[in-house]
């Protein structure tokens, strides 16, 4: 059978709430998704050049691509600019907004491609793609905290509950 695709669109290299929800989608066993035929895909909305780094500095393994001019996400309908609505606490959001954001303009500031990588206004989402051009799910984020929890979607193509609590192994400095 063809596999389903759960897609993590508007993942901005810099946003420390990207980074710490790639993270636990990095926490994901191979073997679990193997296990349910899925490929998990993240795509970002910056230059190639930043998939390396980005990739080390999460821990992420799988599947990552990068829409510069944001393409896929005009064709899905995704919004720009933030909608004040409550989104709850995300189990995959670690850090308070001062410590993300001191991270992220670290990171920024030292790393070896100095640019804005991508629109900040931009909202991403969750799809569950496949077989074919069938879309079995769609979530539309309606603001930067508004991430779809990982193992919801995970439930719905019969990957196995993933704990997210544990620490990560990868360091940050």
């Amino acid at each position: 059978s063809a596999a389903l695709l759960p897609v993590t669109l508007n993942i901005h290299f810099l946003c420390y709430i990207c980074k710490e929800y790639v993270e636990d989608l990095a926490k994901i066993p191979k073997s679990f998704l193997q296990e349910a035929n899925v490929t998990l895909i993240v795509i970002g909305q910056s230059s190639y050049h930043h998939i390396e780094p980005f990739c080390k500095l999460t821990g992420y393994s799988h599947e990552i691509y990068v829409d510069p001019e944001r393409e896929i996400y005009k064709k899905l309908g995704m919004k720009r600019g933030e909608e004040i609505a409550p989104s709850g606490k995300s189990p995959h959001i670690k850090s308070n907004v001062l410590s993300g954001s001191i991270q992220s303009l670290w990171r920024a500031v030292t790393g070896p491609l100095f640019d804005f990588q991508g629109d900040p206004a931009q909202q991403g989402g969750t799809l569950i793609l496949g077989p074919g051009n069938n879309i079995h799910f769609i979530h539309r984020d309606r603001n930067r905290l508004d991430h779809k929890p990982i193992n919801s979607v995970l439930q719905l193509v019969g990957v196995q509950h993933v704990d997210f609590t544990s620490r990560s192994s990868v360091i940050h400095v």
